[in-house]
């Protein structure tokens, strides 16, 4: 649209052009204004109504114009500049001819300054933005910890994470992404920590995009992926502030999007799907015995309804005897197999998983409470359903609200789970769980094992994985990660 066009020197010819660059946009403002002691000072401001800040403008930018007294600008010299600096009092200031970039920054929320006489634009950052405030993420709560949360303001987010680690090593590059949208993409590191090989493989990815929009963090994700089709994440994402400092800290790369408030942490590895926040705020011993039940609910989810079906279907002589009578005679007059009844019961738990969601909060909770227990209940009596199954079900969707981050992954595990098991027994199970651990071991996120420690013996590569050692304890970053300085503590051999 703005190809082959340039500014001229004459004001009305160049406001003529932003006009036929904008003829169908009814939200741009052009205000011509005079010194009131020069008239040969033309000078006209072009603005986005709706994303200015019109008391910064008013009385930052049009007053000090219109009634300082000015002389004649040498618009060939350094004066311009000069003069712009004692009278705008503004943080950015930016000359350009470069009409792409006057275009763009227009839409961001900047202004531009025109002067009769010169053919290049002032910029003047005087954007403002509604933003929410900064509150706590809803999906990350702690009890102890900071109750601070990302924005979509990436310039807040920013400034979240740099009042966490005032260090000059803290690094922050911006890529502007998405041809349509121009999105504004952030990511940091800290210099001397990070393994730049890492920090190379990103920048070769996302250089390869080539998309006409960027609206959320979601879409770099599946674009820079190592294993999209994977059900499980190479790459991490947080709204807290905190945690992103901590993954810095480690060697990882956080990437902010402007508009979204969430921040990707890159490489991701299975144990942090275990890693809560508020593990790092209590004591190690709690946090030890909270993580350890994580992973514990997350073979309880993936493997209670399979062992279930296996057993009842194919090995009930594994089944001790007062417990199996119980069952037997709780599934009189059922009329589905274990596979049927235990695959839509687990269909009937997402349905009210789902619904609690998307409902209102005030409602969500209830319907799925009264839901849950109505429909088991009635369930049970009408014999579609036995009550054992329903107890597996239960303790089955409870153990995954656990580690929520996994919820994707979950379902698919659990699903195909039911299946070997219900048509192998135990040993499609088993086989289940063998090439589950394959894959896991296959992966990698940016040249990093997906399950880095986790098949360690080593007691400092055990110190944040199945457990959360005392502080005092974890002297050196993760290995592969942090490769260049390994070290936490200063001075520590």
């Amino acid at each position: 649209m703005v190809e082959n066009m340039a500014l001229s020197r004459k004001l009305d010819d160049n406001i003529e052009l932003f006009k036929k660059i904008f003829k169908k946009h009814e939200d741009i403002n052009y205000r011509v204004i005079e010194n009131i002691y020069n008239k040969k000072i033309r000078i006209c401001l072009i603005s986005v109504e709706s994303m200015l800040d019109k008391v910064l403008i008013n009385d930052n930018i049009l007053k000090p114009i219109i009634f300082t007294k000015l002389e004649d600008l040498n618009l060939s010299s350094n004066k311009l500049d000069k003069l712009l600096d004692s009278i705008i009092s503004t943080n950015e200031i930016e000359r350009t001819s470069d009409i792409d970039k006057l275009v763009t920054s227009l839409l961001y929320g900047d202004a531009i300054l025109l002067f009769d006489g010169l053919d290049e634009g002032i910029l003047i950052s005087c954007k403002h933005f509604e933003i929410r405030s900064i509150s706590e993420p809803s999906s990350e709560r702690t009890i102890k910890g900071p109750k601070e949360g990302f924005v979509e303001l990436i310039s807040v987010n920013i400034s979240l994470i740099r009042r966490r680690i005032s260090s000059p090593n803290l690094i922050f590059k911006f890529k502007e992404m998405g041809t349509e949208t121009k999105t504004t993409v952030s990511y940091c590191y800290m210099e001397g920590i990070v393994n730049d090989k890492i920090v190379k493989e990103l920048e070769n990815r996302l250089s390869k995009i080539e998309v006409d929009a960027i609206l959320t963090a979601q879409q770099i994700v599946e674009l820079i992926c190592d294993r999209p089709y994977s059900p499980f994440d190479t790459i991490g994402s947080t709204e807290r502030p905190d945690s992103v400092a901590g993954k810095l800290l480690e060697g990882r790369i956080a990437i902010l999007v402007d508009g979204f408030p969430v921040a990707l942490t890159i490489p991701f590895v299975f144990q942090e799907y275990f890693q809560a926040s508020e593990d790092y705020y209590v004591n190690y011993y709690f946090a030890s015995v909270n993580r350890a039940i994580r992973y514990i609910c997350f073979f309880l989810t993936i493997s209670t309804p399979a062992l279930y079906v296996s057993l009842v279907t194919f090995h009930r002589e594994m089944i001790p005897t007062p417990l199996l009578l119980s069952i037997i005679s709780a599934r009189q007059g059922v009329p589905l197999p274990a596979i049927l009844e235990t695959i839509l019961l687990l269909f009937v738990f997402e349905i009210l998983r789902e619904a609690g969601v998307r409902f209102p909060e005030q409602i969500g909770s209830a319907v799925s409470i009264v839901g849950a227990l109505i429909i088991g209940e009635a369930a049970v009596t009408a014999k579609l359903v036995s009550a054992p199954i329903v107890i597996v079900i239960a303790l089955t969707g409870i153990s995954g609200f656990l580690i929520f981050s996994l919820k994707g992954a979950i379902i698919i595990l659990r699903t195909l789970f039911i299946l070997m098991s219900g048509f192998l027994g135990v040993y499609g199970y088993i086989f289940g769980i063998i090439l589950l651990v394959l894959h896991l071991m296959s992966l990698e996120s940016f040249g990093v094992p997906y399950m880095l420690n986790m098949t360690s013996i080593r007691k400092q590569d055990l110190k944040d994985t199945l457990i959360r050692a005392p502080w005092w304890y974890m002297k050196l970053r993760p290995n592969i990660i942090g490769k260049k300085n390994l070290t936490r503590k200063k001075n520590e051999k």
